[in-house]
């Protein structure tokens, strides 16, 4: 495998995109219920909390992009190849490709809970996951055109939904606010640590990179991506804590879609139906790009063709969200992916930049 990727003139991606593409990954399930996972460690301090996780991923983005200016365009599976050797590479390349489907799947159950719970109770996981999946095979066989569109009209067609975070904020109490920094460092960083699954996406960039038309922009709009989400959570957050009392909060599960229910229009009567069945828009390019990063991952480790990976990848997701239909199963499965994706995502890109530059450094002497 090289691990240098030129795609085709028709392939390559105008760099503005990056910002969709990063921001539509990050909103997705996490930002339904994340504030009670971070109220429990931090409290009112929960706020601070979420710009922590803010500027770490920022930190880490930058170690990305640095890592990938190194070897020019090429992506993760092309990095893993040129760092730890042929056969080692692809073994670490196979084991990413599982970390996309794991997201995949986790994102996929979080969401056909939602809708059980709220909207279609009587209707069984098997009809959600099979109607979930075709929508996203039809995106992902379009190629990664198709997907970044979806992106794009996924963020301009939900915009709607931030005229209703004025809603709550009639019954805010920022008494809830204070004292400020009343929680310990350790609890504080303890709800950083929560925020993982809620802000992770964002190195979907080690897939795309090679896609992007003008690589010098890369920095400039990921970050924008990054600090979209990041001004999105902290409102989120600070509108909650507000207007839920600390009790409500700790005992609401889904305290985002909760927000909606005090939204009173005088043609909808239930706001937060609407929310939750137009949520999928928003979880759709999530799903799309997961899928398509695995079977790209396939591709470029083993040479494979695309079209029957990605049916046997949709057919290993739809066993596996059979088996988990509860709520106790599906919050072990997320503490577990929350464990594991922290390391993946924030603490991986660190090693992987260390050991590049050495291989780099080594390969220089070499030629010399």
């Amino acid at each position: 495998m090289k691990v240098q990727y030129q795609p085709n003139p028709p392939y390559i991606l105008s760099t503005f995109i990056l910002f969709f593409i990063i921001h539509s990954i990050q909103v997705g399930i996490g930002i339904q219920g994340f504030q009670r996972l971070i109220f429990f460690e931090a409290k009112q301090d929960a706020w601070i909390s979420v710009v922590l996780a803010g500027l770490f991923t920022h930190i880490v983005v930058m170690v990305m992009i640095k890592t990938l200016q190194l070897y020019g365009p090429t992506d993760i599976y092309g990095l893993h190849t040129e760092v730890y050797g042929k056969w080692i590479g692809k073994i670490v390349n196979s084991l990413y490709i599982l970390y996309c489907l794991w997201i995949f799947l986790i994102v996929l159950i979080n969401y056909i809970e939602v809708m059980q719970t709220w909207v279609f109770p009587n209707v069984p996981t098997w009809i959600f996951s099979i109607s979930i999946l075709l929508l996203v095979l039809y995106g992902v066989t379009g190629g990664l055109r198709v997907i970044v569109g979806a992106c794009f009209f996924s963020i301009i067609l939900s915009v709607w939904m931030l005229g209703f975070i004025g809603f709550p904020l009639r019954f805010a109490d920022f008494h809830h606010l204070l004292p400020v920094m009343e929680s310990s460092i350790i609890s504080i960083l303890k709800g950083t640590h929560k925020m993982t699954l809620t802000v992770i996406g964002f190195e979907i960039l080690y897939v795309v990179y090679p896609f992007l038309k003008e690589r010098e922009k890369v920095t400039k709009f990921a970050h924008l991506g990054i600090a979209g989400t990041n001004l999105l959570y902290l409102i989120v957050i600070l509108i909650s804590i507000t207007y839920f009392s600390p009790g409500q909060l700790e005992n609401t599960i889904w305290p985002t879609l909760s927000l909606f229910k005090i939204v009173k229009l005088p043609f909808i009567e239930r706001t937060e139906y609407v929310a939750v069945s137009y949520w999928l828009l928003i979880i759709l390019p999530n799903l799309m790009l997961y899928l398509w990063a695995a079977v790209r991952g396939v591709r470029r480790t083993f040479e494979k063709q695309r079209k029957g990976l990605i049916w046997i990848f949709s057919f290993a997701i739809f066993i596996g969200s059979l088996f988990l239909n509860s709520r106790s199963k599906i919050n072990q499965f997320n503490d577990l992916f929350d464990s594991m994706a922290f390391y993946i995502t924030f603490c991986y890109p660190f090693i992987l930049f260390i050991l590049a530059l050495i291989k780099k450094k080594m390969t220089s002497l070499k030629e010399k």
